[in-house]
């Protein structure tokens, strides 16, 4: 199934904003975020002080979205708070 240039930007939007949201809840944990990828569809989380990283990407799932990160995590977009602290854990 082909998406159209108007429903692919609709989708990157929302994906930079699920993002953009999950960045915001890292940085107050003291972790530093940027995007990356084609259309900064990837968010870079890195520890502060070490060279630990997490890449964390945001995709639609079913009628809603969620976010995925290495080792299995997975959870809806919903829960930016709780996916923070489990990365959070990840690189410490």
């Amino acid at each position: 199934m082909l998406v159209s240039v108007v429903e692919g930007r609709e989708i990157a939007e929302v994906r930079r904003r699920h993002l953009a949201a999950l960045a915001g809840e890292l940085q107050a944990r003291g972790l530093s975020c940027r995007f990356a990828g084609p259309g900064e569809s990837v968010l870079s989380v890195h520890g502060a002080g070490a060279d630990r990283q997490v890449m964390v990407v945001a995709t639609p799932v079913g009628a809603g979205w969620s976010y995925l990160w290495p080792g299995g995590g997975m959870a809806d977009v919903a829960t930016a708070p709780d996916v923070a602290d489990q990365i959070f854990s990840l690189l410490r």
